[in-house]
Formats: C-alpha cells, structure tokens, sequence
C-alpha cells in the first residue's frame, strides 16, 4: 500500500501554501489516521511552507511530522517515484498547460488519484482525450478543476437538479464576488492562464472535434445566449458571458451523466456580474486592451509583466493578504426551469422555475482549497461511491453520487434553495 494517503504537490507555490494549510486542519476527517507529505522542487521552499502553515495554525508539529518530497515537473523520475508512494495526488502546480500533463502521467502509470485546480479548458479537455482509457484500465480517478473553478457551478447545477422535483432543463447561474473594505486580488498565476487560454482559443477547437461527439439532445426550450454585456434583473446589475472553464464543465457532465446514466442532460449558460455603470467602463477598457494584446506575441509579454496596470489592480504578483481574503466571498445564484413530475418534457414549454444559490468565502485561496481537500477527502473516503470505473472526471461526473456537497456545507461553501 502507499505510504501516504495525500501529497500535496506543489504545496510551497501561492496557492498550494492554503492547500497544505487546509490538509493540516481536516486530517481528522479521514477514515483512518491521515498520512500525508507536501512535495515541491524545493526542500528549503517546502520547510518555509511548513513552517509558516505551523504558526498559522498553531500546530507546531507540523514542522517535524510532515514528509517531504522533493519532485519536479522536468524530471520524470522523480514524479514517478512521488505517485507510487500517493493513494491521492493533489496538483497544486500550475499553469497547467504547461506543467500540469506530466503530473498527470505519472500519476496514471504509477497508480495514483491525481487532481487539480485548473481552470483551463484546453488542459482539462485534452488530459480526457489523452489518459481517459488509460486512467479506467488502471483503475486511476483523475478529476480537473476541483477548485473554485468548477466545484460550485458543476455541483450547484446538479443540486439544482436534485432539488428539483421533475425534470430540470436549463439553469443559467450569475456569480458575483464581493469584497471587504481591504479590498482583494488575484495572484498573477490565474492572470497568466488566462493570457495563454485566449491566446489559444482556436486550439480548443480542433482538441473538441477529436471527441467526435454526437449534439446532447435539447430538452424543454433552448436556452438563449446572452449578450456580451447586459443589465441583469436576476442580480440586478451589468453581466457578462463568464470566461473561466464552468461552462466546459458542466458541459462536459451532462454528457457523461446523459450518456453512461441516460439521465436528461441540463442546459447551462453562465454569467459573472461586474457592477455598475464606472465598473463597466473599466472592464470594457481592460478587455480592449487584453483582446488586441493576447493575440501577439510581444503584447503577451507585456500582459505577462504588469498585470496590475491591465487589470486596474484586480490581478496582482502578490496576491491578496489574509485581511483581504478574510473580507471576501462569493455568490452564485441558480435560476432553473423545467416539467413538473408527471409533465412530458417532450410536449410544450417547461411549467416550473427553481432558485438556488452556493455561497462561500473568498474564492481563490479560501475556497478552493476547502473544495479541492474536500474532493481529496471525499475519493478516500466513498470509494464506492465514485464510477463504476476509473478515468477522467469532471467533478460532477465523479462526485455525483458521494456525500461531498454535504462536506462542503460543513465547511462553509453553502447549498442552499431559495
């Protein structure tokens, strides 16, 4: 058997430092007695980690009694070695379309879980394609986007789903974040997979038309699209499409549930609120500059080097302090439709709404860590719980019949119907 249940790889990076934070405060949730390492290209970077998570949690012992690995994307010797001594990998090391394939390799081959945070569709869609049949006849669960991006979205349309009593249809979810009066940002590691991710859209095309999927049927009405900027009366502010990798998600679990389940797949449109008319300006402003940027090679460059000054502050090489994270949180309100029990979805317009709304704290490094330990904790736990087979999952795809949304609440990322 492995010797440790959890590594966190990448645990001294600016996120992986709150994921090692998080394992350390939840290890007694474990069925059995949690044995777990933080592993890095760094020894004396994984000692600071320790030390610094020891002192902010007041637990002075894990300074001694946790193992560390020292392992690195470039040499994959040492991932191999890392992956055969983990029941669980938890890949904190991004971005992940340029570090995230070897992790997940070596994970496969050496049979361990492997996931991640990412938010990159690119690398979620293509790790899929790749390691997907490899992954089941190992019998190895790989689950991407186990953060912040897309734990909320993907289990919050399926609650809706399950709160529902008929068919669900369509949801479309609007997040808003808010903040303190620190105010808040983001660390520049999000900046930079988003640079790469519009830099590369086209790809993601052609990677989509290598899965040769037949169209998920649509039940009830077709959900329409909305504008790229609009006056939201559901939050009752602008809105626009939102950019990260929730609707790729979703998508990607509806199929699987439609397929393997034959379960009535959900439409699904998501939106991001941005506020009043002056926080509109801003945001046309910064997207100009990002889309006419992007697109070059040496624009990229100058995207890459001041993040601050093209995204007014909201991105930043820091990241945000624990003043400010402790002042924010998240919103994502759920607005679904669809047939009551005994209605035929096949025969006129749905007949019944539902509201539902996930809620919790900040949302990159508060958030996220909770859900992607939780996700951990849940495949230790329910194995039998999990597919029938291994592979790689989306977060609704594999979590859809465990207990985890009930963990999150438990943990202050909140589910609940309005």
């Amino acid at each position: 058997t492995p010797r440790y249940h959890f590594i966190i790889f990448g645990a001294s990076g600016f996120t992986g430092r709150f994921v090692l934070e998080e394992v350390a405060r939840c290890a007694g949730e474990a069925r059995e007695e949690l044995r777990w390492a933080a592993a890095g290209r760094s020894r004396a970077r994984l000692e600071t980690a320790l030390t610094q998570a020891a002192e902010a949690l007041g637990k002075p012992e894990l300074k001694t009694e946790v193992d560390i690995i020292v392992a690195d994307v470039d040499d994959p010797e040492s991932l191999a070695e890392m992956c055969k001594q983990a029941v669980i990998v938890l890949n904190c090391v991004g971005p992940y379309r340029f570090y995230g394939e070897p992790v997940v390799k070596a994970c496969v081959e050496n049979g361990a879980h492997c996931i991640d945070i990412s938010g990159e569709p690119q690398f979620l869609e293509s790790m899929q394609l790749n390691y997907d049949s490899q992954a089941a006849e190992k019998g190895v669960y790989v689950v991407g986007s186990c953060g912040f991006d897309s734990i909320p979205a993907d289990m919050g349309v399926l609650y809706t789903r399950d709160q529902f009593k008929g068919t669900l249809t369509a949801v479309e979810s609007f997040l808003t974040a808010s903040m303190g009066p620190e105010g808040g940002c983001i660390h520049d590691g999000t900046w930079q997979s988003a640079v790469y991710g519009l830099a590369d859209s086209d790809k993601l095309r052609s990677l989509r038309k290598k899965f040769s999927h037949k169209p998920l049927p649509v039940v009830g009405t077709r959900i329409k699209r909305r504008g790229a900027l609009f006056y939201s009366d559901e939050i009752q502010q602008y809105a626009v499409p939102f950019m990260g990798a929730d609707p790729s998600v979703v998508k990607r679990t509806q199929r699987f549930l439609s397929e393997e389940h034959q379960e009535s797949p959900v439409q699904y449109g998501a939106y991001a609120g941005v506020g009043g008319v002056s926080s509109v300006m801003k945001l046309l402003f910064a997207g100009l500059m990002f889309f006419l940027l992007v697109k070059f090679s040496f624009g990229r460059k100058l995207l890459i080097k001041f993040p601050e000054f093209f995204s007014f502050g909201f991105f930043s090489k820091e990241g945000p302090t624990r003043k400010q994270m402790e002042g924010s949180s998240f919103r994502f309100a759920f607005y679904g439709e669809g047939y009551t029990e005994g209605q035929d979805p096949s025969q006129g317009k749905p007949n019944a709404k539902i509201r539902t709304l996930v809620q919790g704290p900040e949302a990159g490094y508060v958030a996220t860590p909770i859900a992607m330990v939780q996700a951990a904790i849940t495949i230790l736990n329910e194995p039998d719980s999990l597919p029938e087979k291994g592979g790689v999952y989306t977060p609704g795809a594999a979590f859809a019949k465990t207990t985890l949304i009930d963990r999150l609440n438990k943990h202050g990322i909140q589910f609940s119907v309005l």
